[in-house]
């Protein structure tokens, strides 16, 4: 992948995550917005926008960190069968952990556990549609990875909104989500799009080396002709 296609998905990247971020925002807190006047409504609307868009730099390191840690786990490994085990029990271990320790850390007396199933549940749910797509689109290795990084990535991501008391309200805790969300499905839909064919020829098969081209050996051969004629 070329520097233009990383710029592109980078810019992209950060468009989204600042737009949805802050349509979300707007239609949360609607009334506050409309009720003070149109110059209230564009500042914080730009406001709005600003916060999606730092929030969305954030999916942007999750997704090369993630990417870095995954060709690493590989070789530790000796190949995905085995890391793709530990990626599940990591997923099961982070679903459990987001519903118990919010309801240790935030629930008053009496308050029930299950309204705090809801939003892992979605989150979940939504991370499983994303795997199948890509694994619709590539192949089915990529699930798990997928799955992994939509689920628990951006748990990780949205840890700092989770442990801060006046993110606790649901309006904020869905702000900050928002970005991150549409930031990992689009950069994790987008990624296998941007290698072109040729791009796709040079990439070695696993555990190989990397082979000439068809067109690189066709040069090679013509070369070695023209040298044999000239001699």
């Amino acid at each position: 992948m070329n520097t233009r296609k990383v710029v592109y998905l980078f810019w992209t990247t950060l468009l989204l995550g600042a737009t949805f971020g802050m349509l979300v925002g707007i239609v949360i807190d609607l009334d506050t917005y409309l009720g003070e006047g149109v110059a209230n409504f564009i500042l914080g609307a730009i406001w709005m926008f600003g916060i999606s868009a730092a929030i969305s730099l954030v999916a942007q390191m999750g997704f090369f960190a993630y990417l870095t840690l995954h060709r690493i786990a590989l070789s530790i490994f000796k190949g995905p069968k085995l890391w793709n085990r530990v990626q599940i029990v990591l997923i099961a271990f982070a679903y459990f952990d987001l519903v118990f320790l919010r309801y240790w850390a935030f629930a008053e007396e009496g308050e029930s556990l299950a309204g705090y199933f809801i939003t892992p549940t979605l989150l979940l749910l939504f991370a499983l549609a994303v795997a199948y797509v890509k694994q619709k689109e590539t192949n089915r290795a990529t699930f798990v990875p997928a799955l992994f990084f939509m689920f628990v990535i951006t748990i990780i991501e949205w840890v700092p909104a989770l442990t801060i008391d006046i993110v606790h309200g649901t309006k904020w805790l869905w702000i900050y989500l928002t970005p991150l969300v549409v930031a990992n499905t689009w950069q994790l839909l987008m990624l296998h799009r941007l290698y072109s064919k040729d791009d796709e020829g040079l990439k070695p098969k696993p555990g190989q080396p990397a082979e000439p081209t068809k067109s690189s050996s066709g040069k090679k051969s013509k070369k070695k002709k023209r040298n044999k004629k000239k001699k």
